[in-house]
């Protein structure tokens, strides 16, 4: 009897063989998604040891690529002194003056196991602090699979079309309002309407879970003024924006402030971590010091926070950020120029180091205009690309991510395997 494959067994014993949904080939076709055995530098290698050109960095996080020497000595030296103490230390204390320091507008953290709960908890904790119970936020963006923000989401709940989770209580979603990103005049009508009972202003300031997308120029003070207005907490979701662009925020690298952060991916160096914090008069709501309930037994565990900490000081210290910007920009063009060769239409929204290729002629502002961008051809763009030797997100909805590992020669490689993919799509 023929050998089970690797991912032939994970389907007997986990849900579509995979632990997160965004990391099915569901949405593209093609084979089964395929078994990685370990990352190294801007390289994944599968089960039967093919090397891939990275840009999926594990949806953000591994932003110095796989297995960096400062980020594994970190973790290796912890893990001997113990993975889990379930009391104060040192690091996670580190861990936090680090982000109170590099974010504006921080003044207290909390550091949570995952972005989700990060999220989650601001939310509890706007409600907490104003006594309100509506809450905005936008069409096509991710905040976690918490059931509040499973409403017209983006990322995997868009990718599985499936815009709102099944099991998810009427009740939660009534105190939901979802409106279209970049769209002021909507805003402004719904806090005229509501204004009074809502919360919070939960949004992406650069949206990543329906492909990147800007802000308008303008909107994000915009949004922020009409909030305060009307008594209700600015909330922003940097779970993937803080430090992907810079060392910091992408709130402050937009002249933007908001009252509550939610933090993820990166400030773990690879491993699970969350944050949420801001405003100290926000901040002191939460237990012990106030009555906003929330706790972790993971949370800021010696492991994350070692390895934060060992991530956010080469950011710091070497600065990578336009070095990664200037390959992500070499890698815009280049696919323009390659579509453009090949008369397929291609729009590509880019900050920094991150960008998403959009298959369509139409500039992208929100989730509508991401959505008429072609699946087909992501589709079989995505599974030529693999042929080739390059590993994406397999949905149109996420971002390409250049790590501090890739050089020129990948980038030249990946172009070249663009040519190639292009090619097949006039077929």
């Amino acid at each position: 009897m023929r050998e089970l494959s690797w991912f032939e067994r994970a389907t007997v014993v986990t849900p579509g063989g995979v632990n997160s949904p965004a990391r099915s080939f569901r949405s593209v076709g093609g084979d089964p998604p395929l078994v990685m055995s370990r990352g190294d530098g801007a390289y994944l290698i599968d089960v039967e040891g093919r090397r891939y050109i990275d840009y999926l960095a594990a949806f953000g996080p591994v932003i110095l690529g796989h297995a960096h020497p400062a980020v594994t000595q970190a973790i290796q030296e912890a893990s001997c002194e113990g993975t889990l103490l379930g009391t104060p230390h040192p690091s996670e204390i580190q861990l936090a003056e680090v982000l109170v320091d590099a974010i504006q507008g921080m003044d207290m953290v909390r550091l949570t196991t995952t972005g989700t709960e990060a999220v989650m908890s601001t939310i509890r904790l706007a409600r907490a602090f104003t006594g309100r119970h509506l809450v905005i936020k936008f069409e096509g963006t991710y905040h976690g699979h918490s059931d509040g923000v499973l409403v017209k989401a983006g990322s995997g709940a868009a990718t599985v079309g499936t815009a709102d989770s099944l099991g998810v209580p009427p009740g939660v979603t009534d105190d939901v309002i979802s409106l279209p990103f970049n769209d002021i005049e909507r805003l402004e009508a719904a806090l005229d309407q509501w204004g009074d009972r809502v919360a919070c202003v939960l949004v992406e300031p650069v949206v990543g879970n329906m492909g990147i997308v800007l802000p308008r120029p303008g909107y994000l003070e915009t949004l922020s003024r009409l909030a305060h207005r009307w008594g209700a907490v600015v909330i922003f979701d940097e779970v993937i924006t803080a430090f992907r662009f810079h060392y910091g925020s992408v709130g402050s690298l937009l002249g933007v402030v908001p009252d509550l952060y939610a933090l993820g991916k990166i400030i773990g160096g690879g491993l699970p971590a969350g944050a949420y914090g801001g405003r100290r008069e926000i901040m002191q709501y939460v237990a012990p010091l106030g009555g906003m309930f929330q706790a972790g037994t993971l949370a800021g565990n010696p492991l994350s926070s070692a390895a934060g900490l060992a991530t956010l000081r080469v950011l710091r210290e070497e600065d990578p950020y336009p070095r990664m910007a200037h390959l992500a920009e070499r890698l815009e063009l280049g696919i323009l120029d390659s579509a453009a060769r090949h008369s397929i239409p291609v729009t590509i929204n880019r900050m920094g180091s991150g960008f998403t290729v959009f298959f369509g002629p139409d500039a992208v502002w929100d989730y509508d205009t991401a959505c008429v961008a072609s699946k087909e051809q992501f589709a079989v763009f995505h599974q030529a690309m693999l042929r080739e030797g390059v590993y994406l997100a397999p949905s149109r909805f996420e971002a390409w991510f250049v790590s501090a590992a890739h050089q020129e020669s990948e980038v030249e490689r990946t172009l070249d395997a663009v040519e190639v993919s292009m090619r097949q799509l006039r077929r």
